[in-house]
């Protein structure tokens, strides 16, 4: 097997860091945008080196290949030349050259796991690694069940061995249901830990138990109505997943197993899974900045918890091109419902439009009706459940995560004393939803909202300044001596940057502070 490198990735002063410390840019040269990228892998140029011709590469041969002029790297089997690619790398090229001549999956992972590489360095590619496979204990046993029929019994699954006690399932069925029953030992579950898609004949259900992913994957036996139910039994940590049949027969078996049906791995190795959603509405908040509304697939059960995101994949003069974005919750939104579906079918996204950029141009371009394919949930955040002051910065569309924070946390967090926003933008015009926020500090008195412009018109009354030591100082006092404090800041990242620095010398800790990253 291929040795991963130890060193740190990305590299500590790597734009791609994300840390309460802050980050740092790594500017890249005229002419060398994502877009010019995609332009010189279409312009035929051999990128590879080997004019064409794909080999086999050997443990050694990788490890010779280790110089910026000649840089090799392997992710998931497959050697890329990333030598051209360099100076493109939005993360600095020494980030790069820390998995020269070496398997780069893991640090790969770390920062880009998201990233479609497979598109993106597609001619950039050398080849696959020549490894031979290693047979597991368990093969010949895994061979019976991938050559059959699943039966009714629970399927004896892989566990790692470190990481929470391993899920099992079972299913059972009446004249018009089938229940899948998944038994994840967990009694903290939500109803936002278990994913559910189904397609055609294809049922997909992931279930995300502290850091680690469990798959079931299956090609159903038989047809199945659009429609289904799932419930969490929280005190016995049980999911039931209910099918409703299309025709009233007995079925003898509930299906085939599917790639990585039955696994439990890390949540980072289990890769990202894409569902094609419908955009039903566009709609103008400020001068730069839409409310855009995506529909789930009718076989979708997906639920983004609070703090989290997803990717949104777009593409692009032939490449696929994805970004991370955070929903928002409903409960400062304008009033929009689609008569005849639930709200939970519905994603709503903040985004504002780079008419430069190269993303966002075209998702505005997108038609009603039009499909953008979105990613399963990813991040890290959870909000302590003691908590007494909770204190939101943000600037400018990096209010969006903290819509749900502050949604989930007036309604379900009885122990905060003190919640407040400070909302920083360029201009009156730049506000996002004032009427809205102003209207809920009015009627929930343990919220207070402040908005802080750097350009305002002479007719603005508030705050008029950038972030800085005494504006935070101020803001953030907290409602007892020993209170316990979570503040969350996300906009810009020198924004970021700054503010981290504040509130570091403010003698706030690291564990106080979490950091969204634009």
């Amino acid at each position: 097997m291929l040795n991963v490198p130890s060193q740190s990735f990305p590299a500590p002063s790597s734009q791609q860091r994300v840390s309460s410390e802050g980050r740092s840019k790594v500017p890249l040269k005229p002419g060398r945008s994502l877009m010019d990228w995609i332009r010189m892998t279409k312009s035929g140029k051999d990128l590879t080196g080997l004019k064409g011709r794909l080999i086999e590469v050997t443990e050694e041969e990788l490890k010779k290949h280790n110089k910026k002029d000649d840089c090799w790297i392997c992710i998931r089997g497959c050697v890329y030349n990333v030598s051209p690619y360099m100076e493109y790398h939005p993360g600095g090229e020494d980030e790069l050259m820390r998995a020269a001549g070496s398997d780069g999956t893991d640090l790969f992972d770390q920062v880009h796991r998201w990233v479609n590489y497979e598109s993106m360095l597609k001619e950039c590619l050398i080849g696959r690694m020549a490894v031979k496979p290693t047979v597991p204990k368990d093969y010949h046993e895994e061979k019976k069940i991938l050559n059959g029929m699943l039966p009714k019994s629970q399927v004896t699954d892989t566990l790692a061995k470190e990481g929470p006690i391993s899920p099992s399932y079972d299913w059972f069925q009446t004249a018009s249901l089938v229940t899948i029953v998944i038994y994840t030992k967990q009694k903290d579950l939500k109803l936002d830990s278990v994913i559910v898609d189904h397609q055609y004949d294809s049922f997909r259900a992931e279930t995300i138990i502290k850091d680690y992913s469990y798959l079931i994957h299956i090609e159903l036996s038989h047809e199945i109505q659009e429609d289904f139910s799932v419930r969490v039994i929280q005190n016995v940590g049980k999911i039931e997943i209910a099918l409703k049949k299309k025709e009233n027969t007995s079925w003898e078996c509930l299906g085939r197993p599917l790639e990585n049906h039955n696994s439990f791995v890390p949540k980072k190795d289990a890769g990202l899974y894409y569902r094609k959603c419908q955009l039903i509405s566009k709609e103008d908040v400020t001068h730069d900045t839409k409310l855009f509304c995506l529909m789930l697939p009718p076989g979708t059960h997906l639920q983004v918890p609070t703090g989290q995101h997803v990717y949104l994949k777009l593409t692009i003069t032939g490449t696929e091109i994805v970004k991370p974005y955070t929903p928002v919750s409903d409960s400062l939104l304008p009033e929009f419902k689609e008569p005849g579906f639930p709200d939970n079918r519905y994603i709503y996204f903040l985004i504002k439009i780079y008419p430069a950029g190269l993303f966002t141009p075209e998702l505005d371009q997108l038609q009603i009706g039009d499909l953008v394919s979105v990613s399963s949930p990813e991040g890290s955040f959870k909000i302590p459940q003691e908590l007494e002051d909770l204190f939101l910065l943000a600037a400018g569309t990096g209010f969006t995560p903290m819509v749900k924070i502050l949604n989930y946390a007036l309604i379900n967090m009885s122990s905060l004393r003190k919640v407040k926003l400070m909302f920083f933008n360029k201009t009156e015009d730049d506000i996002i939803w004032r009427s809205q926020l102003e209207k809920l500090a009015f009627n929930d008195k343990r919220f207070d909202v402040e908005f802080v412009l750097s350009a305002p018109t002479s007719e603005w009354k508030g705050k008029k300044e950038h972030i800085s030591p005494g504006l935070l100082s101020e803001f953030l006092k907290r409602s007892s001596d020993k209170s316990r404090v979570l503040i969350c800041i996300c906009g810009p990242t020198p924004f970021t940057e700054q503010g981290i620095r504040i509130l570091h010398d403010l003698n706030f800790s690291k564990d106080e502070i979490h950091s969204f990253t634009a």
